[in-house]
């Protein structure tokens, strides 16, 4: 379900730089996204992409528990 959702993400956010779906059981799912900058991760996610996660249409009766969010920053290093 999930892996069929995001396919379309790169032609509807220009903004994501690449995004995959790691599945590694016993693990939950874990969705990594890569974002060109902050404005353009505030155009998918919203104001409070920081500390509220994007649920998906009918993702909800998937879950098992709430989702989690974390971000991480790369820095260059040239």
């Amino acid at each position: 379900m999930i892996v069929s959702a995001v396919r379309e993400f790169p032609g509807r956010y220009p903004g994501l730089v690449d995004h995959e779906v790691l599945l590694a059981p016993p693990d939950p799912l874990l969705y990594v996204s890569r974002w060109r900058g902050e404005e353009d991760l505030v155009d998918y996610a919203g104001e409070h992409w920081r500390d509220r996660p994007v649920v998906l249409p009918g993702e909800d009766e998937y879950l098992l528990e709430p989702l989690r969010v974390r971000h991480f920053t790369a820095a260059s290093l040239t």
